[in-house]
Formats: structure tokens, sequence, C-alpha cells
């Protein structure tokens, strides 16, 4: 033996820890790089899509599931696959994981999910689940790729800008909003309780808002702004063009006419018997302008907006104070669609009804009167099937519904006139039957002889809004006693109503506290025409009535302000509306700004 070899010996021999040789150190080190390389290799083996699916089970519900969604496929072909949202990165987590995938084998060999029947049975239970771990992980799985702090609020919705901007204040995390975003939604079986409970906002996720966030959205409301007003200098110059071209075409008849011996007519005389000649003397041309697209709201009721299951914006709105047309002032249109469609909120769609209107809002005042102008095209008609002959009002093509209200009624702030539409009205879902109504000890007091109308939640001792235990939504029937009612009124607690029928031209004054109640065309006067396909309607009020059940606008003050259209003979919830807006005197922070002539 050599020198060198028994030098060799010596040194695999030698102790270095707790009696262990340097031989044993050598063959546990070379054991340790052969175990982990295999353990690794074996967890990153059972950490891909194609494991994930390898089951009947996965491939057959979940994965089937998955593949249209833009987690599988997007125009970055960024591909998020099971193991990014379902196994955690960091190391000790991802261990934790798959110990815990141990009793996945266990009900893989006991069949617990083995038939499409026994997955449905069990998802909500396995939905929960995954929920819950995300909750308390504040999304972590989700933020491996998404990151609150890289959001460029330019490239959202209105609605997500705002949600995410309540995310970052008061503690939101990303599985609260986004559920059922890779597989078939179950969220709506969650009971009250537990959703209250999944959805709560937790303090220790609040974060501070990037000022890149804060930039982003002062460029946004710089965009929107300058594509608003764009938008209205195009639609002007149409409009300018348009006329331009009728005033030539009956320059050129009444040249024509002439030629041939014939004498011109007056321009009164020239008007269609649709058209009626303004009483209203006022220059337009001085007054603001607003578009505003209404939409059909169908059974969208304040008590489906306060609906956590119904409205995912319902706690911002409820307990955040968010407004209705923070998120959904630009996406009227497609509320409107989705709804009319049936494929929300409605149960009786009527084909071919549209779901939106865009009117062209004009607003103005002399100091003694507030003057409002609504433009929007005319529809074609659509018969209503469960109407006979088709027509709900027949006598009225076209009505117009004017409600201002300050901010002592409460959700007016946010919701506008939303407030009061409620779940047991004529023709909502739980409107209860002629023989309950007539049966009420409150039919003395309120008019229940045509269902249930219009009343506000000041005028109920409670107003049922998830329906819990089969009951049914709304508050008809918890009418305080009329103190408390007087006591409403006097605190302002009433929205303002007017309404214009213009195929009998009626003007009715009215307001909604326990009731709605209409009264005689005193407080407005309102002039309307039909040219060219398009509605015209006039309204001249004034500004201080000092009658009961009406809103006072004062200089300074900002009132809450919306409207409804039943055209095309529609009565009842079947019209569109707008949502809340902000309306006053000069005021540039005011949505509707009436300006002074």
């Amino acid at each position: 033996m050599s020198q060198k070899e028994s030098k060799l010996k010596k040194l695999m021999r030698k102790k270095i820890l707790m009696g262990a040789t340097v031989a044993a150190g050598l063959v546990f080190f070379v054991g340790g790089i052969i175990f982990w390389g295999g353990f690794n290799t074996a967890m990153e083996a059972t950490n891909t899509l194609e494991f994930c699916i390898s089951c009947h089970e996965m491939e057959n519900n979940v994965y089937q599931e998955y593949k249209p969604t833009i987690h599988y496929s997007n125009r970055t072909g960024v591909r998020a696959g099971c193991p990014d949202c379902h196994v955690p990165d960091p190391w000790v987590h991802k261990v934790v994981r798959k110990i815990q995938a141990s009793n996945e084998l266990y009900h893989k060999m006991v069949g617990t999910v083995d038939t499409p029947e026994k997955f449905e049975e069990h998802r909500l239970t396995m939905a929960k689940r995954v929920w819950k771990t995300m909750k308390e992980t504040d999304s972590r799985e989700c933020r491996n790729c998404h990151n609150f702090e890289s959001m460029a609020p330019q490239f959202q919705k209105p609605r997500a800008r705002k949600q995410h901007l309540n995310a970052f204040e008061n503690g939101q995390t990303c599985i609260d909003c986004h559920k059922g975003i890779a597989h078939n939604n179950v969220r709506h079986m969650l009971s009250d309780e537990e959703l209250e409970e999944l959805e709560a906002p937790n303090p220790e996720f609040v974060r501070e808002v990037p000022q890149m966030y804060l930039d982003g959205l002062e460029l946004v409301a710089k965009q929107e702004a300058e594509e608003k007003e764009k938008a209205a200098a195009e639609k002007d110059a149409a409009e300018a063009a348009e006329k331009a071209r009728i005033e030539a075409a009956v320059k050129e008849a009444l040249a024509q006419y002439q030629g041939d011996g014939g004498a011109a007519k007056p321009v009164a005389e020239q008007a269609t018997s649709n058209e009626a000649s303004s009483s209203i003397d006022v220059d337009w041309s001085k007054a603001a302008s607003r578009d505003i697209t209404i939409f059909y709201p169908g059974q969208a009721s304040i008590e489906w907006v306060l609906n956590g299951r119904d409205h995912g914006g319902a706690r911002p709105f409820e307990k955040g104070g968010d407004r209705c047309v923070t998120c959904h002032d630009n996406e009227t249109a497609d509320m409107g669609v989705k709804i009319v469609t049936g494929e929300k909120a409605e149960d009786t769609p009527i084909s071919g009804k549209r779901g939106s209107i865009p009117v062209k809002v004009e607003s103005t005042h002399d100091g003694e009167y507030l003057y409002l102008k609504f433009s929007w095209e005319d529809t074609e008609h659509v018969p209503v099937p469960f109407v006979d002959g088709g027509k709900m009002d027949p006598e009225n093509k076209v009505k117009l519904a004017i409600m201002l209200a300050t901010d002592e009624v409460e959700f007016a702030d946010r919701a506008g006139c939303w407030g009061t539409c409620h779940h047991d009205a004529r023709n909502m879902p739980h409107a209860p039957d002629q023989a309950t109504l007539e049966g009420s000890e409150f039919k003395e007091r309120i008019d229940l002889e045509s269902g249930v109308t219009k009343y506000l939640k000041e005028s109920r001792s409670n107003i049922e809004v998830k329906g819990r235990r089969g009951k049914m939504r709304g508050g008809w029937d918890k009418l305080v006693d009329q103190a408390a009612i007087d006591e409403a009124n006097s605190a302002n607690q009433y929205m303002d109503l007017i309404r214009y029928q213009a195929g009998t031209n009626v003007v009715e004054d009215g307001h909604i506290l326990e009731q709605r109640v209409m009264s005689g065309g005193t407080g407005a006067e309102f002039v309307a025409q039909l040219k060219g396909g398009k509605w015209v309607v006039e309204m001249k009020r004034k500004l201080t009535a000092n009658k009961s059940g009406d809103v006072n606008i004062e200089s300074g003050q900002l009132y809450n302000f919306g409207f409804a259209i039943h055209d095309d003979y529609s009565s009842s919830r079947f019209h569109h509306v707008s949502l809340g807006y902000k309306l006053g005197l000069d005021n540039a922070e005011a949505e509707v700004n009436v300006k002074k002539q």
C-alpha cells in the first residue's frame, strides 16, 4: 500500500460529527443528492397539467370547464395550468400541499367522485375548501402572476378599477371576487352566512395604494373626459349636418312648389300632426348637455342590488358607499342586453325589445325655473307576448318620469331612484297575490287595488333583502304607523316624482314614500314631439315649489337625479331607467350641471 493510499484511508476513518467518519459523511452526502434528485423529480412530475388530468375524474370534469377559459388560451399564449393555481410555489408550502394530496389519493381509490353525478354532488365542498385556502393565503397563487402593485387601471373596466381600489384600501383579496374563473361557478350555492364570512375584508390584507395605480386613475379620468368631449363634438356636428340637409331639402321643395304656381305655406302649417309647437321659451344653445344611456332593469330591485348572491358589488355599495354610476356608467348598454335577453335578472324576456336607449339630456335654468330636454331615437314596435294586443299602454307610446331626492333618502346618494323599486312590487317576482292584498290590514292606508307600488325603506320597519328560509323579499307589509311616515316626510325622506304621458298629454306631479302618490299636473309643464324618428321632450319646472313632496332646488347643493322612459307603449317595470346622477345649479361637480341662461 502506498503512502498516499494510507493517508486516504486514515482520512476516511477520521471522525467529524457525532462519531461519524468522513467516509460515512460522503455516503450520506451522495445518498442525499440521489434522494433529493429523485424526490424533487417525482414531486415535479406530479406538478404538471398532464399529471393532474391523468385521472378521468379531473379530465372529464374540471379540465373540460377550464379549456374554454382565458387561463388556458389567450392572445399572449401564457397558460396557467392546474399547479399554477392549486400548488404553492414556496417549497415548504408545496411539500405541505403534496402531503395533503394523499387524502385525494384515498378518495380516488374509494371512488368518491368517479362519476359526473358524484362529482357534482361534492363540487361545492371541494370549491369551498379551495376558496378557504386562497382566502387564508391572501390569494397567494393568484399573485404569482397577478401583482396588485403592477396593475394599470387604464386597461381595466370602470367596475374593476373601483373594486381593485377597494381591495387596496379595505383588505379584499382576489378570490373574494374571482370565483368560478376557471371552473363552473357554484358561488350562488353558498348560504348568506358563508358568503358574508368568506368575502369579508381582512385588515391584514390592506395595502397602500401604489402611486403608479393613482397615476393610472388620473390618466383614465383625463382620457375619458377627452373621449366624451370628442364624442359630443362629433354628435353635434352630425346633428348640425342633418339639420342643414333637411333645411336644404325643405327649401328646395318650397322652391319647386312655388315654381309650379303654388304659394308657399307658412312654416307652422308644415308641421306634421305628431309635432307640437313649444311653449317653453328657452335658449337651448346655452344649456349644458350630457349623454346618458338608460337600460332595461328587469327584476333588479333594491333587494337584488343589496344581495351579494345576486350582485357582486353589494358589499361596496352598502358598506363602502360606492355609487352605481362609478362602476356602471360606461356599462349600461351591455347590462341592458344581458337583462333584456334573460341572461340575468329577468324571468320573462321580451324578444326584440331593445336593451338600452342613448339619451341626450340638456339642462338649464333662469333663476326661477329648471328646464330639462330629453332627446332619443324612437323604436319599431315590438309586441309584448303576454299582453292582449301587444301594447301595455295603448294610449301612450311614450311616458317620461323624472325623480329627485336629497341625501336624506337612504340609498338615493348611491342609486338614485333605485331605492323605490322592490322585489314585491307589481309584476316583480315576490309580488303578493290579489287575495293577500285584499285581506291586508294596510289596504285602508295605502292603495293596493292594482298591486304594490313603489315605496321607500323609510316607510317600512324592515326590508327582507336575502329571502332567507323562504321569506318573500321586500317589505310591503311592514308599513310603519302614520306618525313615523309624517316624521319621515318632514325630514325630506321622500322621492319627488314628475311623470309625463305623451299620448294623452297628461302631467302628473307626485312623490314616493309609503307608496307612489300622483296628483294633477300643476308641478311642471311638458312639450313633446316625434320628428324624423326622434323623440324630443322638454320640461319646465319651478326651482322652488314649496309644496309637500317636492324637492326645492337651490344653488350650492347637489341633488340625486334619475329618470325613466316607458317607450313602445310599455308600463310598470318594463321601462328603461337611468342610474343615479348628481344634479346641481352651475356646479362643475354635478354630473347633470344646470347652467344659467
